[in-house]
């Protein structure tokens, strides 16, 4: 059931991911062959072939070698009101030596923005499928270690339509958002024989709206107006919890010299977090299912974890000495304590930019995986392991920009939490070599109803850093090298979970043999250390030779 209800799962974003770039290759295609390349239609399919050599130097030091057959497609659309990129890959395993695991994966990561109504409406959509290694403490880490036990497939997607318009000096921005997300981590996932399973995240179902009416400085009053409206909510299927988040809020905008406003905002919101307690045998212990995560009890009364309602604030600052940089600095009074937030975005020239956030809200994994979607430009080149083919945690955007999402995966527990936290992403294109850096840090204070299974997790928080560096250089017209590392600091604050430290680095050699062939050549250091007890550390090296074949 398993296996079927995975490769169900893997069709289905499959399809999604493909489908995202459909409207873009259709509307390229309508527009003839010198058109589509002026508008940017780059679509290359590929298949390879790879043989790989895995030692283990910690805990053991088997060496398996194992064969690795893939198919995929690179696309980037680029219309006059529409983008689409998708990055899309199904792998498959053979093991040559007899402990080596058979298996199959799928991996993507897609975003579009098609144009409906031209500048004014449009369909956006993201969607994901990657693999994560998921400790024992809750913690994930992106990479190729994330095979076999403790192997969790994460899936999310998002759609729905942006819209912006300009009513003589009403300017009029929002958006509705559908999201969805499932983490598959195959059945009985229990990290220690005999322990208590994690409480992993299995899926949920986030609607996310805004609508903001707004007028600048000087085009009625000579401060700039705004009023805005949003709503929130998140089903997480794990014991019926739900997130419920309604505001209104005015803004006002001060200028006090050509590149500096005084901004600042005053509203209502209604915020509330709730769920239903586990269902008990008749010794009173938590029943868990065939999966490993905890049985709800739909019978009983859905309790309140978190509430609150009331007046919301927020003052600061926006600079913008050029439209190369940008600055937003806030501070105010939400979810009953003192919130901050804002962004700095810097793009000295049209090669590289850094980009900074600093955010604060409640959600639970699902939203903050429809968020990071949502986040993403429409048009971008995906990063990969060179070996196990895995998407890195960054894209890099056009012009040297670069987005990185490591931090949205962080802890995969199925509580709801407020997350605070920084992330920054640096990225330059020099031509031949390109770059691209990042970085954050994610807290997240879990929420919990008292008297419940989940009240053990209210108030505990998870603390997550990342780092994530990408590094390629084109050494002549047939051959380029690339360079990849990351490093994600995981520390759980509940009893006995501990931290734990995910860490790697590859480097390859691409070289084009004739016409779409091309020949590939890599290595790699992957680990991860454990402070918990009875937990081992990992160390592994691979080698990979293959061949790719690009249509």
């Amino acid at each position: 059931m398993a296996a079927t209800n995975l490769t169900r799962l893997a069709r289905a974003s499959l399809a999604v991911l493909a489908l995202l770039a459909v409207p873009g290759v259709a509307a390229a295609q309508d527009l003839g062959g010198d058109a589509a390349r002026e508008r940017g239609m780059d679509v290359t399919p590929y298949v390879e072939a790879s043989q790989i050599v895995y030692a283990e130097l910690q805990p053991g030091s088997d060496v398996v070698t194992y064969s690795q057959v893939a198919a995929g497609v690179d696309a980037s659309i680029t219309g006059r009101n529409s983008a689409a990129a998708i990055s899309l890959r199904y792998e498959r395993q053979i093991g040559i030596s007899d402990n080596a695991p058979d298996g199959d994966t799928i991996s993507g990561i897609a975003r579009a923005s098609l144009g409906i109504v031209p500048r004014t409406l449009s369909l956006e959509a993201g969607a994901l499928a990657t693999r994560a290694s998921v400790e024992g403490n809750g913690g994930a880490v992106l990479g190729p270690l994330a095979r076999g036990d403790g192997s969790s497939q994460i899936y999310s997607s998002y759609v729905g339509p942006s819209l912006r318009a300009q009513t003589g000096p009403v300017t009029a921005e929002g958006h509705y958002r559908l999201g969805y997300t499932k983490v598959d981590a195959g059945d009985d996932f229990v990290t220690v024989p005999g322990a208590d399973p994690v409480d992993l995240f299995e899926d949920s179902v986030v609607h996310a709206a805004q609508l903001r009416l707004g007028t600048k400085a000087g085009d009625v009053l000579p401060v700039g107006l705004a009023a805005t409206g949003g709503w929130y909510r998140e089903d997480v299927s794990n014991l019926d919890q739900r997130v419920q988040d309604r505001y209104v809020r005015g803004d006002v905008a001060v200028p006090v010299s050509r590149t500096v406003q005084l901004v600042g905002g005053v509203g209502y919101e209604d915020v509330q977090v709730s769920s239903r307690d586990v269902l008990r045998d008749g010794g009173g212990q938590p029943v868990v299912g065939p999966d490993g995560r905890f049985v709800t009890d739909e019978s009983g009364p859905r309790q309140i974890a978190y509430e609150t309602s009331g007046l919301i604030w927020d003052a600061g600052v926006m600079w913008r000495p050029s439209r190369r940089t940008s600055l937003e600095a806030h501070v105010g009074r939400r979810y009953d304590s003192t919130t901050y937030y804002g962004t700095f975005a810097w793009s000295p020239n049209n090669r590289s930019s850094l980009n900074v956030a600093v955010y604060d809200g409640i959600a639970g994994f699902g939203g903050q995986m429809t968020n990071m979607l949502a986040d993403l430009p429409a048009e971008f080149q995906a990063l990969r392991n060179p070996i196990s083919g895995d998407i890195t945690g960054c894209v890099q955007g056009a012009e040297g920009t670069s987005n990185c999402f490591a931090g949205a995966f962080g802890s995969i527990r199925s509580s709801v939490f407020r997350s605070r936290g920084v992330m920054a992403s640096y990225g330059v294109d020099f031509g031949r070599t390109s770059l691209s850096l990042g970085a954050g840090y994610d807290r997240r204070k879990f929420i919990g109803a008292a008297g419940t299974i989940l009240g053990q997790a209210n108030g505990v928080t998870d603390e997550n850093i990342w780092l994530v560096a990408n590094l390629d250089r084109q050494l002549d017209a047939r051959s380029r090298v690339s360079f990849n590392a990351y490093a994600n600091w995981f520390d759980s604050g509940f009893n006995g979970a501990g931290s734990s430290t995910g860490y790697g680095a590859s480097a390859a050699y691409y070289r084009n043999i004739v016409g779409g062939l091309s020949g590939t050549a890599a290595v790699s250091l992957d680990g991860i250390t454990r402070d918990s007890v009875g937990e081992e550390d990992l160390l592994g090296a691979s080698a990979l030779a293959g061949l790719r074949y690009s249509f």
